[in-house]
């Protein structure tokens, strides 16, 4: 338990230095800049060992990061507590606005990324003698294609871009996430033979009740949680004790669904978004609301902080061949690719019902990011022949998308969406 206790507490520790040093010095956005810190730190380590292997640093580094379980620590853990966070924030009327445009790049966009970036990948590990099942490259494919815009909305805030723009964005990547991770477990049962829970054989029946199950259950789930909350928050008066209620409905949230095999994210978004706005409205409070940002918000940053900072030190524990390297090259701009067929196609259908802003669907290309639930789905996998390979590669392109996108998408959203500029003409006939 104290070795547990002392890399908790030496995480924290380096996050605070880290987003210090980012904050007066380096001035990236703080989740990339809190990746980039960790990066740089890996690298140094990594250099120092092999000049002087008898310092064992790197090592011990690598022995401290492998007893976590990063997997299980974001997806059952933080990712429960991120999605609630950011759905507590969401204007419910702004998202059922734009709910097509949300729905076709979440859940049709999400589906087509996954088929191009599957194919892709197992065309380009054949064509370079690392060969990987297309049972796995489907999986990968759908590990990868949800979008983590944790450090863009930060810049979008900064650069003031549209609110319809922002509320695209913040939308996909609350419900890309759970339909994401609901994919993800399908093609893993498919891959493997297996439901993943217990070891199950699955038929196409199991695999299509396994999806009602993820999906019905993890969006009954937050619905229930989320009411029985407001109901309690309706009869008290007490930030604190109401700020415990929010802590134990996520908590909670975690707990059943991780041992009925429903989908906490889904659940996590829904319940945020029934807490957020109608337990915001008829429940709580200005103290109350104050309180509950604030600790909340309080609660993201840390959060997204120690997040970054796990993904910069994954690099010590990752595979380093230059077959691999050359396979990241290839793959990232397969990934881009996905990305621009899955934003565009599916917003260009919509484009004869509605218009959108100019620029919007180059603007969301660009700012699909891929994080930490990409790595962590990853970790997740069972062993396989080719898994090395797509750890790889899924570090590469998460470290190369927050690296290339995240820094220049702040002079996009200036370039194309200048502040002055006012809301499109179809934002009232709508």
């Amino acid at each position: 338990m104290n070795g547990i206790v002392d890399i908790i507490a030496a995480l924290f520790v380096i996050a605070t230095f880290f987003a210090y040093i980012n904050h007066k010095v380096i001035k990236l956005p703080p989740a990339i800049g809190m990746m980039v810190a960790a990066l740089t730190a890996s690298i140094v380590l990594v250099g120092v060992e092999s000049f002087f292997p008898e310092a064992r640093i790197a090592i011990m580094v690598h022995e401290a990061i492998s007893s976590i379980d990063f997997s299980f620590t974001l997806m059952h853990v933080m990712l429960s507590f991120l999605l609630f966070a950011g759905a507590l924030h969401v204007d419910l009327e702004a998202l059922k606005k734009w709910w097509a445009a949300i729905f076709a790049l979440a859940g049709i966009g999400t589906i087509i990324s996954t088929v191009i970036v599957g194919l892709g990948t197992w065309l380009v590990l054949d064509l370079i003698d690392l060969s990987v099942p297309l049972a796995w490259c489907m999986v990968f494919g759908a590990l990868i294609s949800p979008t983590d815009p944790v450090a863009v909305l930060g810049i979008m805030k900064a650069a003031r871009a549209p609110k319809d723009v922002e509320i695209k964005v913040v939308g996909e990547s609350l419900f890309n996430d759970g339909v994401g991770v609901v994919i993800f477990a399908i093609l893993v049962a498919f891959a493997s033979g297996s439901d993943g829970h217990g070891g199950h054989e699955l038929d196409a029946v199991g695999i299509a009740i396994l999806v009602v199950q993820e999906i019905v259950g993890g969006v009954l789930l937050g619905l229930m949680g989320g009411f029985l909350t407001y109901y309690a928050m309706r009869t008290l008066d007490e930030p604190y004790l109401e700020m415990l209620l929010s802590l134990g409905l996520v908590m909670g949230i975690i707990l059943v669904a991780f041992n009925l095999h429903f989908s906490a994210p889904l659940a996590s978004v829904v319940a945020g978004l029934f807490i957020g706005n109608r337990g915001r409205a008829f429940a709580m409070s200005e103290r109350t609301r104050d309180t509950l940002d604030t600790i909340w918000t309080f609660f993201d940053e840390t959060l997204n902080a120690l997040l970054f900072l796990m993904i910069g030190f994954e690099f010590i524990i990752i595979e380093l061949k230059w077959p691999y390297a050359l396979a990241v090259v290839l793959i990232v701009i397969v990934c881009l690719f996905a990305r621009l067929v899955a934003v565009f196609v599916p917003l260009t259908a919509l484009a004869t019902l509605r218009s959108f802003r100019t620029g919007t669907r180059r603007l969301l290309f660009w700012g699909g990011l891929k994080g930490g639930i990409s790595v962590a789905l990853a970790l997740s996998l069972p062993k396989f022949e080719g898994r090395e390979i797509i750890l790889t590669i899924t570090y590469g392109v998460v470290v190369a998308s927050i690296l290339m996108q995240g820094l220049t998408i702040g002079k996009l959203i200036q370039r194309l969406m200048p502040p002055d500029e006012t809301e499109p003409a179809d934002a009232a006939a709508h």
